[in-house]
């Protein structure tokens, strides 16, 4: 009779578990029956990856930020060709080695698991790990998200904030996604590592040092200098954070007080009243600013997802499986057209 009673229970939650699914909720072990060595692989893989380059964490988070920010999570960042997001200026400088890491990602989970788990839940999967690796906080992970059928327009590119931007400017940016000041007081902190090109900061030096907001008079001028060497424009790189440019932790916000921020729209952070307390805090309490980002990136990695039926789980995360075939049937043409020859 008790194993009666448990096997209707393991038929109830498997059922359950189908109209879970079938809703499209997000769930942490969505997963779970479909492919249990989802998460190991992933950890696996950003931790090789780490070990050759650390500039990998920050590349994933950009990688993430930049997908979600326009039309949500749905890895159309990762879409190449002719119209995709990569080809956008602001994405020009997306880290190769991230989305290398990505797709590499997919494959092995794929050959374990079949074609399940979609190359946006692994985006999120393998930046949340490649955080921790890097010193910085772990966030909560809902798993569940398709992965989008076409890039975003070059207008809701266009939605992305920009190195120039005033906080005005930066919190009405972020009120239209539904992102609060607090998390564009923590988000801002992901700038605690990574590297700039000398195009999206020469702001702060040309033609003369910025005062609104001011920047350190010898930071400036050793700027200055570096990027006069900067040929061509966008060669050369230089580290976010002047302090630890390889750890994430709050020094970012030593930076901002120190009139070290290399992009306007981060100095600002410390000067407009409506954010200076909080970057102020952050730099006083890493844990308290480390609560704050972890809260920020998991509602960040909710934008406006796909579930459900919507979107695709792709076969590659650069190509919609509809592309794929259709390559694949030009092929197997050219092929029948070579044979009867």
């Amino acid at each position: 009779m008790a194993s009666r009673a448990a096997a209707a229970i393991a038929v109830l939650a498997l059922v359950c578990a189908a109209v879970h699914s079938s809703e499209g909720q997000l769930s942490p072990n969505f997963h779970a029956a479909t492919c249990p060595d989802l998460e190991r692989i992933v950890e696996f893989h950003v931790a090789e990856t780490f070990r050759r380059d650390v500039g990998v964490v920050p590349a994933l988070i950009r990688i993430l930020f930049h997908d979600c920010f326009p039309q949500g999570c749905d890895a159309s960042v990762l879409l190449k060709g002719a119209g995709s997001e990569l080809n956008e200026i602001p994405n020009q400088t997306l880290r190769p080695v991230a989305l290398d890491l990505i797709e590499r990602i997919r494959v092995a989970v794929h050959r374990a698991c079949g074609p399940t788990v979609s190359c946006a839940d692994i985006t999120v999967l393998a930046t949340r790990d490649s955080l921790v690796k890097a010193g910085g906080p772990s966030f909560d992970v809902a798993l569940g998200r398709r992965d989008g059928l076409a890039p975003a327009s070059s207008a809701l590119v266009g939605l992305l904030p920009v190195p120039f931007f005033d906080v005005p400017t930066l919190i009405s940016s972020f009120a239209n996604r539904s992102l609060d000041v607090a998390d564009l007081v923590s988000l801002s902190g992901a700038h605690t590592f990574g590297v700039a090109h000398c195009p999206a900061f020469e702001d702060r030096f040309k033609p003369v040092f910025d005062t609104n907001p001011a920047i350190d008079g010898k930071f400036a001028t050793a700027l200055r200098n570096k990027c006069a060497g900067d040929n061509p424009a966008g060669t050369l790189t230089q580290n976010l954070d002047v302090r630890t440019p390889d750890v994430f932790d709050n020094k970012y916000y030593f930076d901002l007080i120190a009139r070290q921020g290399l992009f306007k729209s981060d100095q600002g952070l410390i000067d407009h009243p409506t954010t200076k307390r909080m970057a102020t805090r952050f730099s006083l309490n890493q844990g308290a600013f480390f609560e704050q980002f972890a809260r920020s990136m998991t509602k960040m990695s909710n934008m406006d997802i796909l579930t459900g039926t919507k979107g695709e789980i792709r076969n590659n995360c650069a190509v919609p499986n509809r592309r794929v075939q259709d390559i694949e049937t030009a092929v197997a043409g050219d092929e029948g057209i070579a044979a009867d020859m």
